[in-house]
Formats: C-alpha cells, sequence, structure tokens
C-alpha cells in the first residue's frame, strides 16, 4: 500500500539567488546549506506531508468553556456525556518539487517544467528589492504555461536578514501582500531557508489548497498529463529517501 494518496508537481521559480534550492532542500532533507552550487536548469526533490482533516481541523474548545445547549436536561455541575468522534483518516500528499534555476540563459529549459505543474512557490528574496520587481515576469511566464488554476504562493525568502541591528529588508511585507492580493495569488509567506522558519508552512499551503481543489473534482487523477495524480495513475513508484524529516508528521521521500 503507497504511503501517500496523491502525487503533485511543484515547481519553485524566481530570480537566481533567491533560496529556492535551499528551501527545496530545507523542507526535504532538514537541513541548510550556505554554499550550494548555483542550480543548471532544474533539480528534484520530494516530500509527504499531510493534507486535510484531522491535519486541518481547528483545536478543540477547553472543557468547561462551551456547552451543548441541546443538553437541557444534565443538572449543573455533572459532566456532559461525552460524545464520540468519528475517525477521519488522515490523507498524505506527495510532493514533487522542481527546483529551477533563476538565470536568464535557463529560461527555455525551466519554462519547460511548468507545463503540467499543480502548484508553485514564486521566490524573491526580501533583501534585494531587484529580485522582488521581477516576481510579475515570472508569474506571467508561468501563467502563460501552466494550468489556469495552478496554485501560486509568493515567497520571501532570507526572513533572518531583517532581523537585528543590521536589517536588510528592502520589501515589506504589506506590499508584498497587497502585490499577492491583486494578482491572484493565494498569499504571503516570509521564509527562511537557513532558520527553517515558515518553509513548512509556505508548501504546506500549497498543498492544501491543491487538496481542496482535488474534493472539489478539479482534477482527473487518472490522466498522467493532470498536475495532480492518485496512486493508482503512477507505474513503477519507488520511494527514494532523499534525507531525514525535519518535522514528526511529515516524510520525505
Amino acid at each position: 500500500m503507497s504511503s501517500w494518496d496523491f502525487i503533485a508537481k511543484l515547481v519553485a521559480i524566481g530570480d537566481s539567488a533567491t533560496g529556492k534550492s535551499s528551501l527545496t532542500i530545507r523542507l526535504c532533507e532538514g537541513r541548510f546549506s550556505p554554499h550550494h552550487d548555483v542550480t543548471i536548469g532544474v533539480e528534484f526533490g520530494s516530500r509527504i506531508v499531510p493534507v486535510g482533516p484531522p491535519n486541518t481541523q481547528p483545536p478543540k474548545s477547553k472543557p468547561g468553556v462551551s456547552r451543548d445547549p441541546s443538553l437541557v436536561n444534565i443538572s449543573e455541575g455533572l459532566p456532559e456525556p461525552r460524545r464520540a468522534e468519528p475517525q477521519v483518516e488522515q490523507r498524505h500528499m506527495k510532493l514533487s518539487l522542481w527546483d529551477t534555476a533563476g538565470q536568464e540563459t535557463y529560461k527555455s529549459v525551466t519554462r519547460s517544467y511548468f507545463r503540467g505543474a499543480s502548484g508553485a512557490l514564486l521566490v524573491f528574496d526580501i533583501s534585494r528589492r531587484q529580485t522582488f520587481n521581477h516576481v510579475q515576469d515570472w508569474l506571467n511566464d508561468l501563467r502563460q504555461i501552466a494550468e489556469p488554476d495552478i496554485v501560486v504562493v509568493l515567497v520571501g525568502n532570507k526572513s533572518d536578514l531583517a532581523a537585528g541591528d543590521e536589517n536588510k529588508r528592502e520589501v515589506t511585507k504589506e506590499e508584498a501582500e497587497e502585490w499577492a492580493k491583486k494578482n491572484g495569488v493565494l498569499e504571503y509567506v516570509e521564509t527562511s531557508a537557513k532558520s527553517g522558519e515558515g518553509v513548512e508552512m509556505a508548501f504546506g499551503r500549497v498543498a492544501e489548497r491543491i487538496y481542496q481543489n482535488i474534493e472539489a473534482g478539479k482534477y482527473d487523477l487518472n490522466d498522467r498529463r493532470s498536475g495532480v495524480k492518485g496512486p493508482g495513475a503512477i507505474a513503477n513508484r519507488g520511494n527514494v529517501k532523499l534525507g531525514a524529516p525535519a518535522k514528526a508528521g511529515y516524510g520525505c521521500c
């Protein structure tokens, strides 16, 4: 039996040296490499993440905080009868991560990987405004080639450079959030591949929205051209471990 229920293709796009490879390594291997070589063409990684309930269910209220109004015959001070909660099986999604090169030289190659992607992380460096100025061009390229309903999250990486006295931030959260809203991007998330802050959130937001689209019937899971597939559509699916999971509940494969 497969350890995942769905597999989704994600691409990481953006200018060179914004930290796309570092984000992928942090998610898949739980580590940070300060001297990663420049990506030539594309690199690949994968990670299994939980999607849907019970992973996304809101936290339960504390006992005694609220009372079921239908239990009118229960005397004050007595505990309410325990209600059996339905068991929901956790679903898992395997994220097939394609880390693309940011140099103009390789754009003709990297654009070909946009096809068939169901999700994208549009990455810029918060300490270099020029990389933020280019996200519009990357989004335009993506939407020309990828599926119309591709899930996109704007990622401001290197948030660790905005901490302390030597704040190197050149792009504010407010303007990045405004850009995301204006351009129909799901949301804006700040990350630090160095510390790991926000990394799982960024990928998790994409995965969760893709799962919602699956539930809404937006993908043909048996079509090999679809950006999302079920286990039955994958032949010879082997799990290759890339590194130890960064957090309990997530698996790398």
